[in-house]
């Protein structure tokens, strides 16, 4: 008989795997707890921009015409747990408000609310990013709620989506990470990921704890990278040298690698930022804090990038004070085919800005609504060059292929002054000088 699965919590994470695992073949309930969610999955509709993601979720909801039908959302905890032989644990574990730790509240909630309902056999698969410990204490939680006992089983799946890539990233991922305590709940997750298995992902068995460091050490190692390409910009400012040539040089390097070596105005969204200090927080309290101080000044350098940015536009204003400044910012997202602008980086340097009294206007391709609801007081354009009409100061702060494909000359007539200054080291320097702009980047030679 066909596994049947459930998604718990439909945000950029479950949305993206009920949808792919409805693409595998699966009958699917997702659940969530938010109502509006439901009602807009069940348009064929996501809450978020993923390229991909809502033609995928529309070729499979029940009830829109041609579709598959294998995929349904419910609110209703009963149901999911009578529906599923596999149930996929998808919820948000944000940082906590004052601290560095991770907030676990809505992660204890999905178990404490689906365990009493687990009558027989069932596999739970958490795939949340937690601090290490947390599966074993939830495998305990799950014995001790649902009537199943121990025949209800927890996995643990990590989750390695990139924003932008998520589909693809779930249908073809280039890894898949099981970590199990019997035979039965490997024999389930090969099941359940047959397809990419077939096509050749390596399958990583593990034990809980391996698991669930798996996706935390590897976002600490990316921003490791990043964080060190970004210290050298600061060398290079400080020497003349080019960052762009010393990271070209070192990538060659296969050990080193040419990935994430991009020097900048660093990384945010939700996951870099919060993965790391809730690493930090978690090595912290298994008295193992020193193994992980580093991360503590890959967070600084990484934050120190957003104010060296808001000097650099300082001193391309000739140094003094930003009121009656014109200021055009491209970019709002934190990274671009994406719609989400948390922690980014580019509205931060934005904000700080139209703080100390310069006159921003912000254009993304697609995160002007999130934008707004999080910095009303900025101006937004519905273009680019609307957005640089006057200004004195354009600032480039999200490598969209958009901005990539600009003409420099149609910009340079919209503008008050032909000034760029290149945020994300994204932009040919020869292209923008060569029709008369003032081309400058973090450590990189000013001409």
């Amino acid at each position: 008989m066909a596994l049947k699965i459930t998604v718990i919590g439909t945000g950029y994470l479950g949305a993206t795997h009920a949808a792919a695992m409805a693409e595998l073949g699966f009958e699917v309930l997702g659940l969530d707890v938010v109502p509006e969610k439901i009602e807009m999955l069940q348009r064929g509709e996501v809450p978020i921009y993923e390229p991909g993601l809502e033609e995928l979720l529309r070729r499979h909801v029940a009830g829109i015409e041609g579709a598959s039908g294998r995929l349904r959302f419910t609110m209703d905890w009963a149901e999911v747990a009578e529906f599923g032989d596999v149930h996929f644990v998808c919820v948000n574990t944000p940082q906590k408000h004052g601290e560095y730790a991770c907030d676990m509240s809505y992660v204890d909630a999905a178990f404490t609310s689906l365990a009493p309902h687990l009558k027989g056999p069932a596999l739970v698969v958490g795939k949340s990013t937690v601090p290490v410990g947390s599966a074993d204490r939830l495998a305990r939680t799950l014995a001790e709620l649902a009537p199943a006992g121990e025949d209800a089983e927890l996995a643990w799946n990590p989750e390695f989506l990139r924003e932008g890539l998520a589909v693809k990233d779930t249908l073809r991922p280039d890894r898949i990470v099981a970590g199990v305590r019997s035979e039965r709940a490997e024999k389930l997750l090969r099941e359940v990921y047959a397809t990419p298995l077939a096509e050749g992902t390596p399958f990583v068995v593990t034990d809980f704890p391996t698991a669930e460091l798996v996706k935390t050490s590897a976002n600490s190692f990316l921003a490791t990278k990043i964080s060190f390409i970004n210290a050298m910009a600061e060398v290079c400012e400080a020497s003349d040298g080019d960052v762009a040539k010393l990271a070209e040089a070192i990538g060659y390097d296969d050990r080193i690698g040419k990935k994430f070596l991009r020097a900048g105005i660093g990384f945010g969204g939700g996951c870099l930022p919060k993965d790391i200090r809730a690493f930090m927080a978690r090595a912290g309290e298994l008295g193992a804090d020193q193994a992980l101080t580093f991360l503590r000044e890959i967070d600084s350098i990484n934050m120190r990038q957003r104010g060296q940015m808001v000097e650099l536009t300082r001193q391309s204003l000739g140094g003094g004070s930003f009121l009656g400044k014109r200021v055009a910012v491209l970019g709002a997202t934190f990274k671009p085919d994406s719609d989400d602008v948390r922690d980014s980086p580019a509205l931060n340097v934005a904000g700080q800005i139209h703080l100390q009294g310069g006159q921003v206007t912000v254009y993304d391709p697609k995160g002007m609504g999130n934008a707004r609801r999080l910095f009303p007081t900025l101006g937004y354009a519905d273009s680019a060059v609307e957005a640089v009409r006057g200004a004195d100061v354009v600032l480039h702060l999200t490598e969209w292929r958009e901005f990539r494909e600009l003409d420099p000359a149609v910009l340079g007539g919209a503008v008050s002054q032909r000034v760029l200054l290149d945020g994300r080291n994204a932009l040919d320097p020869a292209v923008w000088r060569a029709a008369g702009w003032t081309y400058r980047a973090m450590g990189r030679p000013a001409a």
